[in-house]
């Protein structure tokens, strides 16, 4: 079990701006907690996010110096990407593809024959630059707009995007509509057809039926899950009301019941938790 904690999606929805300072001091100690991967921010439009206009500055003030976790940075177009792969810092490019075109409208203000281009452009970048290329599916497990969704579907994307060289896919369900037996089917199907491919799962979670939903991706094949140190944040584009972000936290009670091994230093990831509590308050 890997995990990827994103501090991104925790906080690109927050109406504040949280000063690059707070934003580099939260980062620094969930470096130090031992993640697989951490999501550290997007380059995207300032107007659409402006959580991020001060990317770059972010990137430079991070310390990777004792950290082994691998650097995520999300990228919604070519220029992206391309701004991105400059910083030696950054390990993986990933992009928020969707299965449902209403969704890739709102999101990023793009359709799939864009989309696609896009991602055409990001594995060339990856490639050249020595990065991952790591594409989400969101919406994976159904929508609110009534756009078609099926695990046929997913299937036929997946297909897609392997072809075109990549082999780090996440699926990812924002309204918190999936359900234990949906992600167990999918993901079974999955990793039995594309054994070479790595699977994750990026949670909103609505109830408390979090266990389940983990436990019928990680006996399914899906190595790599997303959390939030403080399960804050949810994606600001729906349209919907946002839903909590998977607490990390629950993803470690996890493993420890399960006997699974994570590299996650428990002392410092309270530390982490506290700080990022501590600088990402929402003012009312």
């Amino acid at each position: 079990m890997k995990i990827l904690e994103t501090p991104r999606d925790a906080i690109q929805g927050l109406p504040d701006f949280i000063p690059t300072d707070k934003k580099i001091e939260s980062l620094n100690e969930i470096l130090k907690v031992g993640f697989d991967i951490v999501d550290i921010g997007s380059f995207v439009s300032g107007k659409a996010i402006p959580q991020f206009r001060d990317m770059k500055e972010v990137i430079e003030g991070i310390d990777i110096s004792e950290s082994k976790s691998d650097i995520f940075i999300l990228a919604a177009n070519r220029k992206g990407g391309e701004i991105a792969s400059g910083f030696e810092q950054v390990d993986i490019i990933g992009f928020p593809f969707s299965t449902s075109p209403t969704f890739l409208k709102r999101n990023i203000n793009s359709d799939f024959e864009k989309s696609e281009r896009i991602i055409d452009q990001l594995q060339n970048i990856a490639v050249k630059t020595n990065k991952k290329l790591f594409i989400y599916l969101s919406m994976a497990f159904g929508n609110p707009y009534g756009d078609p969704d099926s695990p046929d579907l997913i299937y036929e994307w997946t297909e897609k995007l392997i072809s075109k060289g990549i082999n780090t896919i996440g699926l990812s369900d924002i309204t918190g509509v999936s359900t234990p037996a949906m992600i167990a089917e999918i993901y079974s199907t999955l990793t039995r057809e594309f054994p070479e491919t790595e699977f994750g799962i990026h949670l909103h979670i609505k109830g408390g039926d979090w266990y389940d939903k983990i436990d019928a991706a990680y006996n399914n094949g899906c190595t790599i899950f997303d959390g939030v140190i403080n399960g804050l944040g949810g994606c600001p584009m729906t349209g919907y009301e946002l839903l909590g972000n998977l607490p990390t936290g629950n993803l470690v009670e996890y493993a420890n019941k399960n006997d699974i091994h994570l590299s996650v230093d428990t002392e410092q990831f309270g530390k982490a938790r506290k700080i990022a509590g501590k600088n990402w308050i929402v003012s009312s």
